[in-house]
C-alpha cells in the first residue's frame, strides 16, 4: 500500500520515471527477441515449404514418368504373353507394346508382388489403361479379363469342319495354319464342348482337344485292349461308325460286320469315306466314283482306310473294341436313319429296293 506519510513528489517522479524507463527497455528486448524468433520460424518455414515442394514435384515426375499407363496404351486390345519368356523378356515385350512405361519398375513391382509366383501367360485385354501396379497384380494372377467363348465341335466333324467353327466363333482365327498343324491329327481331336479366349491360337486348341481325346480313351482302355486292336485300329473304325450309323447299339451292329469283312478279305465297301475324299454323300455317288484312287477309298481296298475320316465320339470309339456278333455282313440306312441288315448280297439288294427306292 502507499505510504503517504513518506510522500515525495520528487522522488515519486523520478521513480515513475524508472519504471516506464525499464517497461520501455524491457518491451524493445522483449520485441526483438520475438523479432528474431519470428524471422527463424520463417527461414525454417521457408525451408521445410521448399523441401515439401521439392519432394511433391519429384514424387508427381516419379508417377508419372514411370507408374503412370503411356499415352498409347492399347486400350481395347489383347496383349498376348507368350509361354517361356523370362520377366526381363516380358518387361520389355510390354514396354514394346506400349502397355507399361519403364521395364524396371515393372520388374521392382513384379519381384515385390510376386510371393514366389510367376508372370502368367496368356492373352489380356485391356479396357481401360491400368498402372504399372495394377499390370503387375493383373499378370501374376492370371487375371485376362476376358470372357471365354463358348465352342461346340460336333461329333463326326473333320479338321476342316473343325477350322469353319473356330473361324465364325474367332475373327482372328488363323484357319490355314491349323489345318496345317491338324493335318496329321484327324481323329484325335475330341469333339466335345469347349471355352477358348478370343486370342486362342491353333496350338492351343489343337492340344486342348488331344488332351481331352486321351482322357476320354482312357475310359475305355480295358475295352481296347481286350479287342486286340491298336488304337489307331480303334480310331478309324470309330470314325467310320461315326459317319454310319447313329445309336451305340447300331454302331457296334455294324462294327460287328465290318470286322467280319476284314477278317474274311472282303473289301468294307463303306460309302462315309467319299465325302472326305470328293465331298460327296451316299446319294450322290456313281460307280465312277467307287472306283477312284485314294487310299480311302473302301471299295477299291481291302481293310482299314489309311487314316481316320472325322473325329469320332466316345460311343463310336466304344462300339468299335465292343462289336456285337452276327450271321450279318451287309447293312444300310435310310435318310431317317433306321438300320437294315441282310446275310447276303441278295437280301441287301432286296432291301435296297424296299427302303431306300
Amino acid at each position: 500500500m502507499f505510504n503517504f506519510q513518506n510522500y515525495n513528489p520528487r522522488n515519486f517522479k523520478a521513480k515513475i520515471k524508472y519504471v516506464l524507463n525499464e517497461a520501455y527497455y524491457k518491451s524493445r528486448s522483449v520485441l526483438h527477441y520475438l523479432r528474431l524468433r519470428l524471422n527463424n520460424f520463417k527461414k525454417i518455414s521457408n525451408l521445410k515449404t521448399k523441401i515439401f515442394v521439392g519432394v511433391f514435384i519429384m514424387i508427381f515426375l516419379f508417377y508419372h514418368m514411370l507408374i503412370v499407363a503411356p499415352r498409347n496404351f492399347p486400350v481395347g486390345s489383347i496383349v498376348t504373353i507368350e509361354e517361356g519368356l523370362t520377366l526381363s523378356e516380358i518387361s520389355n515385350y510390354l514396354e514394346n507394346e506400349n502397355v507399361i512405361k519403364s521395364e524396371m519398375m515393372f520388374e521392382f513391382f513384379a519381384n515385390l508382388l510376386m510371393n514366389g509366383k510367376g508372370v502368367m501367360a496368356g492373352g489380356y485385354f485391356f479396357e481401360k489403361d491400368y498402372t504399372v501396379v495394377k499390370i503387375v497384380w493383373r499378370t501374376i494372377r492370371g487375371d485376362c479379363g476376358i470372357t471365354p467363348t463358348r465352342v461346340t465341335v460336333i461329333e463326326g466333324h473333320t479338321i476342316f469342319d473343325i477350322a469353319e467353327t473356330f473361324k465364325k466363333k474367332f475373327d482372328y482365327f488363323d484357319e490355314m495354319k491349323f489345318l496345317k498343324l491338324a493335318e496329321n491329327e484327324e481323329g484325335y481331336l475330341f469333339p466335345d464342348t469347349y471355352y477358348f479366349l478370343p486370342n486362342v491360337t491353333p496350338k492351343i486348341i489343337i492340344n486342348t482337344m488331344k488332351e481331352n481325346f486321351y482322357l476320354k480313351i482312357d475310359e475305355i482302355s480295358s475295352e481296347i485292349e481286350e479287342s486286340g486292336k491298336t488304337l489307331e485300329e480303334v480310331v478309324i473304325m470309330a470314325s467310320i461308325l461315326e459317319k454310319e450309323a447313329r445309336t451305340l447299339k447300331s454302331k457296334q451292329m455294324i462294327a460287328g460286320l465290318l470286322w467280319k469283312r476284314i477278317d474274311i478279305g472282303m473289301p468294307l465297301q463303306v460309302d462315309a469315306v467319299f465325302p472326305y475324299i470328293n465331298g460327296k454323300n451316299t446319294y450322290q455317288l456313281s460307280l465312277d466314283d467307287l472306283k477312284i484312287e485314294s487310299p480311302y477309298n473302301t471299295y477299291a481296298n481291302k481293310g482299314l482306310p489309311i487314316g481316320p475320316i472325322a473325329n469320332p465320339s466316345i460311343y463310336s470309339l466304344l462300339a468299335a473294341v465292343t462289336p456285337i456278333e452276327s450271321d450279318y455282313l451287309f447293312y444300310l440306312s435310310d435318310r431317317a436313319g433306321n438300320m437294315y441288315y441282310a446275310e447276303d448280297f441278295e437280301g441287301h439288294k432286296k432291301n435296297r429296293i424296299l427302303y431306300m427306292d
